[in-house]
C-alpha cells in the first residue's frame, strides 16, 4: 500500500512540476505569455534550495525507489502549510536520463533548517531511513544539494516574453531597462523595455545573454 502510494504521488509531481504559493488566481496566470521584457522585485531576502537524485544502478530499485517516493510526500506537506517558509518550487529532469532536481524557493534560510531538523515533520525520517539503507543500496542512488541565501536587492531575475517563471512568479514582475551602471532598472512599459539594449558589458535585449539573476 504505502509502495503504491509513493508512486501516486511521484506521478502527481510529474504531472505538477511546477508550484507556488499564489493561490488559484495566480496559477490561472501561470502559462499565460508576458509581452515584453520584465524583472523580478527583489525587496524582500530569499532562500533557494537545489535538491536533486540520480540513479546510479537500475537494477536496484530497492536503493533508489525510496529516494524518488520520498520528497513527493515532503512537497505535500510543505504546500498544506502557510507558515513553513516555502514560496515555490520547479522540477526540472536531467541532463541525464534518471536525474532530476527540484529548484525550491524560500522565506528565508532559517526556514530550510529549521524544516530539516524538525523530528516530526516527514524530512527527518526520511533521511533516517535513507542512512540506514546507505551500505546494503551499494551506491545505487546519489543525492545532492546546495542552498543559497541571498538578502534583498542582492539578486537579480530578467524574463522576455516569458509566462511568470521563477521568482518572477514568486515575487512578482515589473518591465525592465538597461541600467547606466550595469544590470537593469525599473521601467514602465514592458513593449519598450524589450526594444532597449544596453551597449554595456553584461547587457542585451531578452533573447540575448546578459544578467539573469
Amino acid at each position: 500500500m504505502s509502495r503504491n502510494f509513493g508512486v501516486g504521488q511521484a506521478m502527481r509531481l510529474l504531472g505538477s512540476p511546477e508550484w507556488n504559493r499564489g493561490g488559484p488566481e495566480r496559477r490561472a496566470e501561470r502559462r499565460r505569455v508576458r509581452r515584453g521584457r520584465f524583472m523580478a522585485a527583489n525587496g524582500e531576502p530569499v532562500a533557494v534550495l537545489l535538491i536533486g537524485a540520480r540513479v546510479n544502478r537500475w537494477r536496484s530499485p530497492r536503493g533508489w525507489f525510496p529516494v524518488f517516493t520520498a520528497m513527493p510526500r515532503m512537497l505535500k506537506e510543505l504546500r498544506a502549510d502557510p507558515e513553513s517558509g516555502l514560496l515555490g518550487y520547479r522540477m526540472l529532469l536531467g541532463p541525464s536520463f534518471g536525474e532530476v532536481t527540484i529548484v525550491q524557493y524560500w522565506r528565508r534560510a532559517g526556514d530550510i533548517r529549521a524544516y530539516a531538523g524538525d523530528a516530526g515533520r516527514k524530512h527527518r525520517p526520511a533521511q533516517s531511513a535513507y542512512w540506514r539503507r546507505y551500505f546494503a543500496s551499494n551506491g545505487a542512488v546519489g543525492i545532492w544539494h546546495e542552498m543559497y541565501s541571498v538578502r534583498a536587492g542582492a539578486y537579480s531575475a530578467l524574463y522576455g516574453d516569458m509566462p511568470p517563471t521563477g521568482l518572477g512568479a514568486l515575487l512578482g514582475l515589473e518591465p525592465a531597462v538597461p541600467s547606466e551602471h550595469g544590470g537593469y532598472q525599473r521601467s514602465t512599459d514592458p513593449i519598450f523595455a524589450a526594444q532597449v539594449r544596453g551597449d554595456g558589458p553584461g547587457e542585451a535585449g531578452p533573447t540575448g545573454g546578459g544578467e539573469a539573476g
